[in-house]
């Protein structure tokens, strides 16, 4: 079959023609893309070597012994700017930089009242919200992570728009924290364990010699040899780790622990703060018996902050002052009496010194929980069964109680009619007896509810 030469013109047309910027249709076209190709290559190249650079001075300062301070410091030169090292909910553990800059930006509502950087509202780099200066600070978070464990955060400030190579330098002192860290944590694990076991002797009376016990506290950055208090913070049952982008935060005791010592290192560096294996364990001083409320409300805000940044519940107990060393092991009981009482009273989250707990010390001095079980069975009948009527008969009794029988009173309190009142109350004696007459009687009563209350019923 003879083959047929292929027509110029439709040949021609086959032949696709020459693509822009490849085969020197538009030169300038490509020069400009080699020119930008360029650019980015040579910006990467820059952002790399001062990457390595600030990498190779960071791991310097940690293998010469350096801590997060160390660390924050030469990060603060490198960056020009304030440079923070915060736990993962954002409690400062390092600084550096200038101090009238970071004593603004503290007083920003970009830190609570207590110092607590609000990293659930901090961008990942941006304007600061809310922050105090002209022009609007700008800040860069980034985490700080070793083996999926978020240990966490490098914060940085800036008045202006923070760059890409800060950023980077930001991200390769994070790794480095990270060594420095879980160095630290290791050195601390051994350290702490140590620490604790001396306190626990001390507090629960195996220390023999006290001066000695005294001495090596002091060794150890402890003064103990003053007026304290004891107070044992627990934290709440069902206390759930949160999870951070897909990080797990470290162990919720560890972090409990780190935030008493935190808070104690600003109010009171020479008191000892341990970690008993579900309480934390602290000694406070420059406190007397009539501050113990206020001190309470100090601690809770304190520790707490403002619920922000993964807060977690926790109950207080507060011993009374102990104005020597021997004391301690009373005042370590008396808190924790004073926080497991408290609780029990209270619910979750409760705050309670020993001094408030009254009759209830006597009655949590009772071994036999039957026993108690019984004696409110048999003072208050069916006002102890739980039902809706018998929780509102019991609170009408507990009312005349604390009102010395003072029907006119108790009415007002309970907005009841004067008649109403005078119908319960018949409806109380016919249950319970003669309440109103007989005090030995209402001295009963009274027990009974206290107990009934400390079991946690309604």
């Amino acid at each position: 079959m003879e083959r047929v030469a292929d027509d110029p013109a439709t040949s021609s047309a086959k032949t696709p023609g020459p693509r822009l910027g490849v085969s020197g249709e538009d030169p300038d076209s490509l020069l400009r893309l080699v020119a930008t190709l360029d650019a980015e290559i040579n910006r990467q190249a820059a952002l790399a070597s001062r990457s390595e650079e600030v990498h190779r001075a960071l791991v310097s300062v940690v293998l010469d012994g350096g801590d997060l301070s160390d660390l924050a410091a030469e990060l603060a030169t490198i960056l020009r700017g304030p440079v923070l090292v915060t736990t993962p909910d954002g409690r400062v553990v390092a600084q550096a930089g200038d101090v009238e800059v970071i004593a603004r930006l503290f007083s920003s509502p970009a830190f609570d009242p207590y110092g607590r950087f609000r990293v659930e509202t901090a961008p990942a780099r941006g304007p600061v919200p809310d922050t105090v200066g002209e022009p609007d600070d700008h800040c860069a978070v980034v985490p700080i992570v070793a083996g999926r464990v978020d240990h966490g955060r490098i914060v940085t400030f800036s008045p202006d728009p923070i760059s890409d190579a800060d950023v980077h330098c930001l991200e390769r002192a994070a790794t480095v924290a990270a060594l420095a860290v879980t160095k630290g944590l290791a050195v601390a694990a051994v350290e702490d364990k140590y620490r604790a076991d001396f306190l626990r002797d001390l507090l629960t009376g195996r220390t023999e010699d006290v001066p000695a016990a005294v001495a090596h506290a002091a060794s150890l950055g402890w003064d103990v040899d003053r007026s304290l208090v004891v107070a044992v913070a627990e934290l709440d049952p069902g206390q759930v780790p949160a999870s951070v982008s897909g990080l797990e935060l470290r162990p919720v005791q560890e972090r409990f622990v780190n935030a008493w010592q935190t808070v104690m290192r600003a109010r009171d560096p020479g008191g000892p703060v341990a970690s008993f294996n579900t309480e934390v364990v602290v000694l406070l001083g420059g406190v007397d018996n009539t501050d113990l409320d206020k001190l309470l409300g100090e601690l809770d805000r304190q520790v707490a902050g403002d619920r922000g940044g993964g807060r977690l519940s926790f109950s207080l107990g507060v011993s009374r002052l102990a104005r020597v060393p021997g004391e301690l092991p009373r005042a370590y009981e008396q808190a924790r009496t004073a926080v497991r009482i408290g609780r029990r009273l209270q619910g979750p989250g409760a705050r309670a010194t020993f001094d408030q707990l009254g009759a209830y010390r006597l009655l949590a001095l009772v071994p036999d929980s039957s026993e108690l079980r019984d004696y409110v069975t048999d003072v208050l009948g069916e006002l102890g069964r739980d039902t809706t009527e018998a929780a509102d008969l019991r609170h009408t009794l507990e009312v005349l109680i604390d009102t010395n029988g003072n029907v006119a009173e108790t009415a007002r309190r309970l907005h009841f009619h004067y008649n109403t009142l005078r119908y319960r109350i018949e409806k109380l004696e016919r249950i319970v007896g003669p309440f109103t007459t007989n005090a030995a009687l209402r001295l009963d009563l009274s027990l009974a509810l206290r107990v009934h209350q400390m079991r946690g019923e309604r």
